[in-house]
């Protein structure tokens, strides 16, 4: 990996952390935990533009810097990393293999299914167990589709509409500098 790969991964994963820490600033929770933000947003445009690997590296720095202010010990933290990483992760791989305008939009629907259907997994048998301890099949059931598979679902529309509306936005600006237009 080259020195300027490494760098920009760097910058995303601290864009990304300040996202997430400003998210706290504005408390909203769905269910009493899942944070609605926008601190993946940098992670998929590392996907995006460096790879799966690197959007996957964004979201992994991102949690291990996020992890001295943990409110959920640590189960927060495994969780946004799991689920958004399998989404950035996703995202990268099919845009990798169809890098167009309509490869995009198929990698940002493609991470979003993938992911509410992961999450779903990783939720039953990984992180509610550990979120919610003791608590019977019925309960985790209950919990994911009443709150978890529609937020994640909803949150990664979100997510899409915003990389796609800041991309185009962005290459547009990209298009017009290169075209030597100024204003």
């Amino acid at each position: 990996m080259s020195t300027k790969k490494i760098t920009r991964i760097a910058v995303l994963a601290a864009i990304a952390c300040v996202l997430q820490y400003l998210a706290r600033l504005i408390p909203f929770k769905v269910g009493g935990f899942l944070e609605i933000d926008i601190s993946d947003f940098p992670a998929i445009i590392g996907a995006l533009a460096l790879g799966p690997v690197s959007g996957v590296l964004v979201e992994l720095i991102k949690n291990l810097l996020h992890l001295p202010v943990s409110e959920t010990f640590y189960v927060g933290e495994l969780a946004n990393f799991l689920v958004n990483g399998i989404f950035v992760f996703t995202i990268g791989y099919i845009y990798k293999a169809k890098k167009t305008k309509g490869g995009a939009v198929c990698a940002l629907i493609g991470g979003t299914l993938i992911m509410t259907a992961a999450a779903m997994l990783a939720n039953r048998y990984i992180l509610l167990p550990l979120y919610i301890k003791g608590a019977d099949t019925a309960t985790y059931w209950h919990t994911i589709f009443a709150f978890i598979t529609p937020f994640n679902f909803i949150r990664g529309i979100v997510l899409s509409v915003v990389t796609k509306n800041c991309a185009f936005f962005l290459n547009n600006c990209t298009n017009r500098a290169k075209s030597g237009y100024t204003d």
